[in-house]
């Protein structure tokens, strides 16, 4: 097999309609794509499987240099080719939005190809694998348009691009595009019988045009609430619509990522599917979504959760899939040889089984945040909070998996004490506000335990710093979190001397890895962790030390592509993106890194 034909993931652009998503390589082909759902199976999997997998290219028949951008504040994305004689083409790539298409969507990618200058040939292949590859569908010509179905998939394949059938499972074609001209693909996704019967029409040409413009005041509608500004604005516009993205806006759950199996080392097991829901991740996310003016996913997020877990903190797990499904068993599939054949496709997730007391911090930070808002809790959510409470103060002395979700023994790691520490810190907080004082003694003296406990065991007094884990005096990148949740104070000298620890500790040419990983009970050698070095310039920055947070901020800002797209880690030695794309974690980190670099940058001026 030849794995050269597998384009660095950081070839790659996303597009996305808060129900389904899709990657676009910088040659026009969409290697990646997943409908109905985000979790779905691919109808394009060449990400994961060159040869089986599917794809749907559009490009330049001659040789030609490429560009690329999104339009202003959306995820349309804008392709284009220049050729070496002059001529010059675009290709807009996007998912239709509308009104309504939370429960309603168009569930269809439109693909436009515009002249720009002179003429250009184009070629168009449409190789749709349903199933990850495992279905090569049955594609039929209804009249001006095609169908292919398979299982239970299917697809109604439309527009004036010209395309023909190479045979019953490919469709291929060429046309040529001159000056101010324009053509259409459309693919929409229906359910195979729906498409067989004749109960889905092919929209016209002139609706698709009307579809785009559409989408474009969708995601303009929706920019309009955000409030950002200053230096760092285009980066955090970028990061925040890339949230939206991941978002699945029938339920209000967020998945962590777009992929599944992209490898977090060359070689070895590490490869996950994150097309769910993690409590933790999707929290991080509301709580920089909202520090930026978007509220509404807040409220989103809150009801998703309670309802996921049924109202009762009994049935709460770590993760649910994104319409709060819970069983998320992991399995392989063989169809696909996985991206460069290092390791095989993996769909579902173990880690749904794992105890992390983390969570617990996360929703009470994401309750007090909401009540911060002006809302009160009802009886039916009171209720759930305290039980959300109770149980951090229950379990708070159990080990567990940690944040890093390792797949070795449990242990009792100081960041998940500290998010106990937290839930009740926060529960305290909203009784006294709400007048439910109640259970405020017990929390309290349960709280003041946890304290002491973490300084006591979570504390290495020699080199004074705060360690990964009672037992376990190594460091460990979650410890930065440590000030979000008001544990510690940024500029705590306990604080500033951990910082620099683990930045001694766990850098790897200017990154940060999440642990010294030679007993998470894992083969091979992750990358360097993005979130946690964006996390390093958060805590650089509250602690007034702006030149050390800009000279890593401008480190890390390398390990995305051009687009300002970032996956989960980074290999340092190869300078190659890892794991999966984009990453909702280090996407929301930079936002975090950024409002701190920004907030004490206007300080600074006062202070002189």
């Amino acid at each position: 097999m030849n794995t050269d034909q597998y384009p660095p993931i950081a070839d790659y652009a996303y597009i996305a309609d808060c129900h389904s998503a899709a990657l676009v390589s910088k040659s026009g082909s969409i290697d990646w794509c997943c409908m109905p759902r985000i979790d779905s199976a691919s109808c394009f999997g060449r990400l994961v499987g060159w040869r089986r997998g599917g794809y749907c290219r559009i490009a330049p028949l001659k040789d030609h240099s490429v560009s690329r951008r999104y339009l202003d504040h959306t995820l349309i994305l804008q392709t284009t080719f220049l050729l070496d004689d002059g001529c010059e083409a675009r290709l807009i790539d996007c998912f239709t939005m509308r009104e309504g298409g939370e429960h309603h969507p168009y569930q269809q990618i439109l693909r436009i190809i515009e002249g720009v200058k002179g003429s250009v040939d184009f070629s168009i292949d449409i190789v749709p694998r349903f199933d990850y590859g495992s279905v090569k569908p049955w594609i039929r010509r209804i009249d001006d348009h095609f169908i292919a179905i398979g299982g239970n998939d299917g697809l109604l394949i439309s527009g004036d691009i010209g395309c023909n059938m190479k045979h019953r499972h490919d469709l291929t074609g060429n046309c040529t595009l001159k000056e101010g001209q324009r053509k259409y693909l459309s693919i929409i996704y229906r359910r195979s019988e729906d498409l067989d019967d004749g109960l889905v029409e092919a929209p016209p040409v002139d609706e698709l045009a009307d579809r785009f413009e559409q989408t474009a005041k969708w995601w303009s509608g929706w920019a309009a609430k955000g409030n950002i500004q200053g230096p760092y604005a285009e980066y955090m516009w970028r990061s925040a619509i890339v949230l939206k993205g991941l978002s699945h806006a029938p339920t209000g759950a967020i998945a962590a990522a777009a992929t599944t199996s992209l490898p977090e080392a060359p070689v070895g097991s590490r490869n996950w599917d994150y097309r769910y829901s993690w409590i933790r991740d999707s929290c991080f996310t509301v709580r920089s979504l909202t520090e930026l003016g978007f509220h509404s996913e807040a409220e989103g997020f809150r009801r998703f959760v309670e309802r996921s877990a049924a109202g009762s903190a009994e049935e709460l797990q770590i993760l649910f899939g994104v319409g709060g499904e819970r069983r998320l068993n992991e399995s392989n599939i063989s169809e696909l040889e996985g991206y460069r054949g290092a390791q095989p496709v993996r769909i579902g997730n173990a880690a749904e089984v794992q105890q992390q007391l983390d969570v617990y911090g996360e929703l009470l930070d994401l309750a007090w945040r909401w009540h911060a808002l002006g809302h009160s809790p009802d009886t039916d959510y009171w209720e759930f909070i305290t039980e959300l409470v109770n149980a951090a103060a229950r379990l708070w002395a159990e080990p567990d998996q940690g944040i890093w979700e390792m797949r070795g023994e449990p242990r009792h790691f100081v960041q998940s004490k500290v998010m106990c520490w937290a839930a009740l810190n926060y529960g305290i907080r909203l009784a006294k506000d709400l007048g439910r004082e109640k259970s405020v003694a017990e929390w309290t003296k349960v709280r003041d335990e946890i304290r002491r406990a973490v300084e006591e065991k979570g504390y290495d007094s020699q080199r004074g710093v705060f360690i990964q884990a009672f037992g376990h005096k190594k460091m460990d990148a979650a410890l930065l979190l440590l000030p979000t949740v008001g544990f510690v104070d940024y500029q705590d000298e306990r604080m500033i001397r951990t910082t620099d620890a683990i930045w001694k500790d766990l850098k790897e040419k200017n990154f940060l890895r999440r642990y010294q990983a030679d007993d998470d009970g894992l083969d091979g050698k992750e990358g360097a962790f993005l979130a946690c070095s964006f996390w390093l310039v958060e805590c650089l920055a509250y602690q007034k030390r702006l030149d050390e947070a800009h000279e890593v901020f401008q480190q890390v800002m390398k390990a995305g592509n051009d687009l300002y797209l970032f996956s989960e880690e980074y290999d340092t030695e190869a300078g190659e993106m890892l794991g999966n794309f984009p990453q909702g974690l280090t996407h929301l980190s930079l936002i975090a890194a950024t409002v701190a670099m920004a907030a004490m940058e206007a300080k600074q001026p006062q202070e002189r």
